[in-house]
């Protein structure tokens, strides 16, 4: 499944970016990112890309190689061939089969600062 977003700066594949990024509007990575943190509207990250960062984006789409926590307020699509090491946060998580992730996932479309506790004291209850 290819699914491409209208992006207004790319990192190529042959383009490495180390840094800090704050992008308004779509990146698409088909290069090398590292940094301490990646802000952007909509991100798709290429088959061939690999990301090191924290993530917060609107939605974001993975093809290729993260490693670091990644936070979508709208939706997050790991493809067959997304390799993600690291936390995700979303209201949608979609999955495809063939997919290598470690890390832990949290889905919910209210922010909830302590996912456990919360969903423990609803078991409390009478």
């Amino acid at each position: 499944m290819q699914i491409d977003i209208d992006a207004n700066s790319t990192i190529g594949e042959n383009s490495a970016f180390e840094g800090r990024f704050l992008v308004r509007g779509n990146l698409r990575i088909d290069g090398t990112f590292e940094g301490k943190t990646l802000v952007v509207d909509q991100l798709q990250i290429g088959e061939k890309a690999k990301v090191k960062t924290s993530i917060n984006a609107t939605s974001v789409v993975v093809e290729g190689l993260v490693i670091g926590n990644i936070t979508a307020n709208r939706r997050i699509l790991l493809l067959s061939t997304a390799r993600v090491l690291g936390d995700l946060k979303t209201p949608e998580l979609i999955i495809q089969d063939g997919v290598v992730l470690e890390g832990r996932c949290t889905i919910s479309h209210v922010r909830i600062e302590d996912t456990r506790a919360y969903i423990e004291s609803l078991y409390e209850r009478k």
